[in-house]
């Protein structure tokens, strides 16, 4: 049973990758009826649960902390080409994109996928275990990574409005790539074992031993089936956007609604990767998922549309609204708090997602 239950999984989970990709290249640019569309969002939802699986593959074969990081920079990098495609073909209203995103990216990441995952980790296995010093490293980053891209444009008076004048955008990009470039060799090499999940009683997990390590060559064509899945799920999510578009300007929501679902669709595949490591007991591991997709989308996104600002036809927006920086602000506060000792209870993961609740309804309706 189980090893046709393997064949099945190894079937669908290489087919469906391929399948969006055919789809994408059909449906590219063209106008579609309804079900063309449910097609699309069907497809979509099956390379999402693909990605998830060849993630695990690949980070199984490697171990941690790099499984984290492969994925959390892959979902980054197709993140950036929707962006960077969206703004180049949507006019004025592109202008707030990539801050809407990549703030959608941050609190669903931070608040999101740190929340649920401590919730259900510390529901599973009472309290959940995690490194601090990793942890708080990482939160770190991304609280100064935040504050530089998205808050400080805001106060800047170079430029009229939230915008930073070209000097201070290449200082923020250069800022932005140094600070993430610092924390990969901060959790790659010099301080491995920070980012490395615990035992009940403290100790380092150095390998997991309970799990069969996949070859190379599985772990390299689980590797391009990821990227496959992942260049799929953009895609897809593209090719869905004008639906979603004109379903929220009938709604009479916000335009920055958009953003928030392009980042809800991106990091499902993160989303459930990190859930089932809080079932194992890893929850440094989801941390790693939560807090390095945030940083990754924040340290990469900014400097590669501040390249592409030059070609873009209108105005880069990137200073949040108080509304936003009040969020930005409670959640990280909340989150020093959450870190710190190491240890959370179901309150800690409940206090998160309800920082997540908060900002969704506000950007619905704001």
């Amino acid at each position: 049973m189980t090893a046709r239950l393997r064949a099945l999984m190894g079937t669908w989970t290489s087919t469906v990758p391929a399948l969006a990709v055919i789809l994408l290249v059909l449906t590219w640019e063209r106008s579609l009826p309804g079900w063309g569309i449910g097609l699309l969002i069907l497809v979509l939802a099956g390379s999402v649960l693909a990605a998830v699986h060849h993630a695990e593959v690949v980070a199984h074969r490697v171990g941690e902390p790099f499984g984290s990081l492969i994925l959390a920079v892959a979902v980054t990098v197709i993140e950036v080409a929707l962006i960077v495609t969206l703004m180049l073909d949507g006019g004025d209203k592109s202008a707030t994109l990539a801050r809407d995103t990549v703030f959608a990216a941050a609190m669903i990441t931070v608040n999101g996928i740190v929340g649920l995952s401590l919730l259900v980790g510390s529901l599973r296995h009472k309290v959940a275990i995690f490194n601090p010093e990793g942890s708080g490293a990482a939160l770190a980053t991304v609280a100064t990574l935040a504050t530089l891209c998205l808050v400080l444009p805001t106060f800047t008076t170079s430029k009229p409005g939230p915008e930073y004048s070209p000097g201070q955008l290449i200082f923020a990009a250069t800022a932005s790539l140094v600070l993430y470039g610092l924390f990969v060799a901060t959790q790659t090499v010099r301080h491995r074992s920070y980012f490395l999940p615990l035992t009940r009683q403290g100790e380092v997990i150095n390998a997991e031993t309970d799990i069969e390590k996949p070859t190379t060559r599985a772990a390299l064509t689980s590797l391009a089936l990821l990227c496959m899945a992942l260049v799929g799920v953009v895609g897809l999510a593209k090719g869905v956007s004008p639906a979603i578009e004109s379903g929220i300007e009938s709604a009479g929501m916000s335009h920055s609604v958009v953003g928030v679902l392009i980042a809800l669709l991106i990091l499902l595949p993160e989303t459930i990767a990190a859930v089932r490591a809080a079932r194992r007991d890893r929850v440094q591991i989801s941390l790693n998922l939560g807090l390095g997709s945030a940083m990754a989308s924040i340290g990469l996104t900014i400097p590669t549309v501040a390249i592409a600002s030059i070609w873009l036809p209108g105005p880069l927006i990137l200073g949040l609204g108080s509304t936003h920086m009040v969020l930005l602000a409670l959640t990280v506060g909340v989150g020093i708090l959450t870190v710190v000792p190491g240890r959370a209870t179901p309150l800690q993961g409940g206090v998160h997602l309800v920082l997540l609740a908060a900002y969704l309804e506000l950007a619905v309706n704001p």
